[in-house]
């Protein structure tokens, strides 16, 4: 095979950043066995590929919180919100924003929270958070968070892919793409839930969009077979299940060399042999029978309301001892309860988010001292994120509306500053008080990027003759939070 035609192969296959490289010479850091494979013209697109930069983390755990917790009444204690609440919002802070989401503006309102400081670091915390509280100076706030867009879906998307519609790949799908696996035995980007149905727009926001599928996220479902299908049947051999893979690579072989552009058929030709594989790590890994007691109880694994998120979160400890780069877990319904499905509340916020805080106090209380206990917080960055925030004032008396202007996001772990806040929302928590410190999606992504070795300026692929980019044409690095 020619020079120029294993480039075209790289690109075609979706190794942009190889294909790129083979431009300049030798391609450091992709090993002895992608050398080989490249020399055998079998690219293996998901061997792992250099760093632009000695990277902080290796893994990311990104925990969102869906349908949008209020950040004023878990993180961001504001005490004029308390001394006018019940009184009309004041039109000097609705200045430059939208009045209305979707109920208009409300009377200001404040949740029956009780506030304490915590850590060296003194950061607050509502009574809603008694055990993410414990770990306050492991953590960096984000509290001049903003986006673009107020309804969940739309929002959603943005927060995960950076655009308000489908067809842009994952923030996981790029740091895939760009990293490729680290085990080979498991998917490189995983996706986890709890509750009894996927999460709302499903897998569009872990999709790969315009990149080759082989980098799309894998979903997890709860319970103790977490992915279909996956157990050889008694029936059938080893052997006679190993023949039929070679016979089905050799068909989709010849198929794929006859449509060198589908990236359908060549993740299939990759996720037969990954289900192979999986078949003997995958249950190891995400088996919890073998965790002690004291740890699913740091977990809040035997509490009917956290127990399921709990379980998420174990494995999500779980995959990244493993090698797994990027684990999205996003909170479903608590077990049991069928009148609270997620953060989302407009009416009766009091009921909604005890119950929902409860279900992720825990557990992310324990992952937080599980992966320091183990050595794991040193490599690993922790993301909680949400696709908005809520209103300063009420919706329907004792709910609050959605909020793009200004909320709060944190991460912990490799790469950022400990016990650190950036930003700040104005007194009574509906804007970010100052305009040039807004975090916005994009510029969460860069800085996750960052924190993983990659410049996201740089991290590029061809898309109809448009080099494409995670950031799209936006995104900045948040560097003051960066240790």
């Amino acid at each position: 095979m020619s020079q120029s035609s294993r480039r075209d192969f790289l690109l075609k296959s979706g190794l942009g950043l190889g294909g790129a490289a083979l431009t300049t010479g030798a391609v450091p850091g992709f090993g002895a066995a992608w050398a080989a494979d490249l020399a055998a013209g079998d690219v293996n697109p998901l061997a792992p590929k250099p760093t632009h930069f000695p990277a902080k983390a290796k893994a990311v755990i990104w925990l969102h919180m869906n349908g949008a917790p209020s950040t004023l009444d878990l993180y961001d204690y504001k005490p004029d919100l308390v001394k006018y609440a019940g009184t009309d919002t004041p039109a000097s802070f609705l200045k430059g924003i939208k009045t209305s989401t979707q109920g208009g503006v409300g009377k200001l309102y404040a949740s029956n929270r009780q506030w304490k400081q915590y850590g060296e670091s003194g950061a607050w915390f509502s009574d809603l958070v008694p055990n993410i509280a414990q770990h306050a100076d492991k953590m960096t706030f984000i509290k001049s968070s903003v986006t673009v867009g107020a309804t969940h879906d739309i929002s959603i998307l943005k927060l995960n892919t950076g655009d308000l519609n489908p067809g842009r790949p994952s923030l996981g799908a790029w740091v895939t793409y760009a990293l490729g696996s680290a085990n080979p035995d498991l998917p490189p980007y995983v996706v986890l839930y709890n509750g009894k149905s996927e999460p709302s727009a499903g897998s569009v926001n872990w999709s790969s969009g315009f990149l080759p599928a082989v980098y799309q996220g894998t979903a997890f479902r709860p319970g103790p077979s977490p992915i279909f299908y996956l157990e050889r049947p008694e029936v059938r051999s080893e052997l006679q299940q190993r023949a039929s893979l070679d016979l089905l690579k050799k068909l989709n072989n010849t198929g794929a060399a006859k449509y060198p552009s589908d990236t359908e058929l060549r993740a299939r030709l990759r996720s037969y042999e990954l289900a192979e594989r999986m078949q003997v790590s995958a249950p190891e890994a995400v088996d919890l029978s073998k965790e002690s007691e004291a740890t699913k109880e740091a977990y809040g694994i035997n509490d009917p309301v956290s127990g399921t998120y709990g379980t998420t979160l174990l494995r999500a400890r779980r995959l990244v001892e493993r090698g797994v780069r990027f684990i999205q877990v996003v909170s479903g319904a608590p077990e049991g309860d069928t009148e609270v499905t997620s953060w989302d509340a407009h009416n009766d916020l009091e009921k909604n988010h005890g119950t929902m805080a409860r279900m992720v106090d825990k557990p992310i209380g324990g992952l937080l001292a599980d992966l320091k206990q183990r050595g794991l917080l040193d490599s690993t960055l922790v993301v909680w994120t949400s696709e908005f925030g809520r209103t300063s004032y009420g919706q329907s008396g004792n709910g609050r509306d959605h909020n793009p202007w200004g909320y709060t996001q944190w991460l912990a772990g490799a790469g950022v500053k400990a016990g650190f806040t950036y930003g700040e929302t104005d007194e009574i928590g509906l804007q970010t008080a100052d305009k040039e410190k807004g975090v916005d999606t994009y510029d969460l992504h860069a800085t996750v990027l960052q924190i993983l070795g990659l410049d996201h300026l740089k991290t590029t692929f061809l898309n109809n003759g448009r080099s494409e980019r995670p950031t799209v044409v936006y995104g900045k690095v948040v560097k003051d939070i960066l240790a």
